[in-house]
């Protein structure tokens, strides 16, 4: 078959099931967990007994000699940006999808909730760099296009860096957005500082949301006796005895020890998390996520 057939196939049926969940499921519930998040300013009165010090208008109060606030209004319209996992390991899946196919359709279902309450969509794709950048627009075309891109990008790098997204989104973006990171987090030891850094920063300007993707055999090593194991990211082989009970038990405890490891950095920087799996229902975790905000 056609690359480009299969591709626009798969476009497709991710647009005919994501547009039915945001509309009948997710629209009411995005419009409430996200609008308000932008605000921009209106104008200046005089202080009311009651009204927030934090408002205050310092320069204003200085030269009329009375207390003057500022009053803000909620913007027409935010700006949502999908920040894209497509390293190496995004490829991997054991349940008939794979971590790439479902964030594609997990961005899509954002992406149209976002659409049907008239905010611009954008999209990130990056591994161990941002590998593709695509502007906030507006409609249905524009979303099928970014849909499209993340099933058919080939990245450059295999890596993956969560610091360098959130950093070029706190410079390509000067207003708030809130902003979708879809990964699965597994990252280098040696980028949590950089990304503990541009966390800070990203979250100070941006509402910043987490949805991890991983798949179950990411932290249950089946029982296949000595098989070779491959680190997509790395391109590093080991030979392992997967028949041990001892070293799949490490294995589990070791990943268990990363989840939580990363569960809490997010917490730290009070950014809201959903967690998905292939092969599984991801709707109920999506609500869950509207819900809490």
């Amino acid at each position: 078959m056609d690359d480009s057939a299969n591709i626009f196939r798969q476009v497709r049926k991710i647009e005919i099931k994501t547009r039915g969940l945001s509309r009948e499921i997710f629209a009411g519930q995005y419009h409430s967990a996200f609008r308000g998040r932008g605000m921009s300013f209106s104008e200046v009165r005089e202080y009311r007994t009651g009204d927030d010090v934090r408002d205050i208008d310092w320069n204003v109060t200085a030269r009329s000699s009375k207390p003057h606030i500022k009053i803000y209004e909620e913007e027409r319209e935010l700006t949502v940006m999908l920040l894209v996992d497509v390293s190496a390991s995004s490829s991997f899946g054991t349940t008939g999808q794979t971590k790439k196919g479902l964030q594609a359709e997990i961005a899509a279902v954002l992406a149209f909730s976002a659409n049907q309450t008239g905010d611009k969509v954008g999209c990130m794709m990056f591994s161990d760099r941002v590998e593709k950048f695509i502007p906030p627009k507006k409609g249905r075309a524009h979303i099928l296009a970014i849909v499209r891109q993340l099933l058919e990008f080939t990245p450059e790098g295999r890596g993956t860096s969560l610091a360098e997204p959130l950093r070029h989104l706190s410079n390509a973006l000067p207003k708030r957005s809130t902003a979708f990171v879809l990964s699965d987090f597994l990252f280098p030891a040696d980028d949590e500082q950089p990304l503990r850094d541009a966390l800070k920063i990203a979250t100070g300007k941006h509402d910043v949301v987490a949805v991890r993707v991983d798949d179950r055999r990411e932290g249950e090593m089946p029982d296949v006796g000595i098989a070779e194991f491959l680190d997509t990211e790395t391109g590093r082989k080991v030979w392992i005895d997967t028949s041990s009970r001892a070293v799949r038990e490490g294995y589990a405890a070791a990943h268990a020890a990363r989840v939580e490891a990363i569960t809490a950095l997010l917490k730290h920087y009070k950014v809201d998390t959903a967690s998905c799996r292939t092969g599984e229902d991801y709707v109920a975790e999506l609500v869950k996520l509207f819900n809490k905000r």
